[in-house]
């Protein structure tokens, strides 16, 4: 990409900036030419090219991103739309962290500056405007959630054409751009090797329905039941928020039925760990906690005794991927963005990380 088109002007704390004028003076061209050369527009000759950036490396001639996106009518700006949760540290948990890295590498690798967005869920919701203020030129939603309200406003995206990407949500019956992991797998996955060791009652602490992905691993839990031909025990059923809190919250609920429980499966590491705790707590001790898999194969994972079993998920590459796909979406036109067929949705693979946690004691003693 050649080098931005820059603000004009003499003087700048005492120090003399080119102009364009004197650039394209310098490398025997128009001013236009000059501009073009800076912004990459139009057809122009190898030779053309390399004298203007010959004259305005000479000259010193400085970017301005904000004259490029006059110039280009785009912001530069890269959309991130975020959950506002007053008393939760987003930026702590190993989900939103992983996915953001994966964001800003790739946006950076772009040459696009990231712009937060957080969306509070007792206001009204309205992406459209971001696009029409020109804050942004495309917009990636991560904590999306089944609500009326937002489901309207992201349909409104995709009838102006807007780019668009969701992270880890989709909406049934709507084909929006999405990337996505495959959480009914993850949780196969995660039921099925308790099955195998021979547990049979085995708890499922979810997250809340609102969100796609605690319905998916829902399925999962459903389908690796039923490939046992064990019936779903809907007093095993407990839900959280994703948070530890509310891992130890499911721990005194549990407390009732633990000698009837014999593993548990929790949709998130930090569910698991609070129920960990939580259980230890209550003065169960940690020979008497049932084996158990968590979801996300966080860094905590490894660090807690035992170690916890979890499902690997690619939050970093879900990340970059996004960033890529919103990207291709942002330089189409309108018409290729509305086709059906141009929908994206991408899906990637899970993989269940075994540890301690999830061992029965008689594999242990072999």
């Amino acid at each position: 990409m050649y080098a931005r088109t820059f603000i004009e002007c003499a003087f700048v704390g005492g120090i003399s900036i080119a102009s364009r004028k004197e650039v394209a003076k310098l490398a025997g061209v128009s001013e236009a030419t000059v501009s073009r050369v800076l912004n990459n527009v139009g057809p122009l000759k190898e030779e053309t090219k390399e004298r203007v950036l010959a004259a305005a490396l000479k000259l010193r001639y400085t970017p301005s991103s904000l004259a490029q996106s006059f110039a280009r009518r785009r912001s530069g700006h890269l959309g991130v739309v975020m959950p506002y949760l007053p008393n939760a540290r987003l930026f702590s948990t190993y989900y939103f962290s992983e996915i953001l890295s994966g964001i800003g590498s790739k946006a950076r690798e772009e040459g696009y500056d990231l712009l937060m967005l957080f969306r509070n869920a007792e206001e009204r919701v309205d992406y459209n405007e971001l696009f029409k203020m020109r804050k942004i030129d495309a917009c990636i939603v991560l904590g999306a959630k089944e609500d009326p309200g937002e489901r309207a406003s992201l349909r409104r995206l995709k009838e102006e054409g807007h780019p668009f990407c969701l992270i880890n949500q989709h909406f049934e019956g709507e084909a929006f751009h999405e990337v996505d992991a495959d959480h009914v797998e993850g949780s196969w996955q995660a039921v099925r090797h308790l099955l195998d060791q021979g547990f049979t009652r085995i708890a499922f602490l979810n997250g809340p329905a609102s969100y796609s992905n605690s319905r998916d691993r829902l399925t999962g839990y459903l389908r690796a039941l039923e490939d046992s031909n064990l019936p779903l025990d809907e007093s095993l059923l407990f839900e959280g928020n994703f948070s530890r809190k509310s891992g130890a919250i499911a721990a005194k609920k549990m407390l009732p039925l633990l000698n009837e429980i014999d593993a548990i499966v929790a949709a998130n590491d930090r569910m698991a760990i609070g129920l960990q705790q939580g259980l230890q707590e209550l003065g169960i001790p940690r020979d008497r906690i049932p084996a158990m898999v968590g979801y996300d194969d966080s860094e905590a994972a490894e660090l807690t005794t035992p170690a916890l079993s979890s499902v690997r998920v690619p939050f970093y590459e879900l990340g970059e991927i996004a960033v890529s796909k919103v990207l291709e979406l942002q330089g189409n036109s309108r018409s290729e963005i509305s086709t059906p067929s141009q929908v994206i949705q991408i899906k990637l693979s899970t993989e269940l990380v075994i540890r301690a946690s999830s061992k029965s004691k008689k594999s242990e003693e072999e």
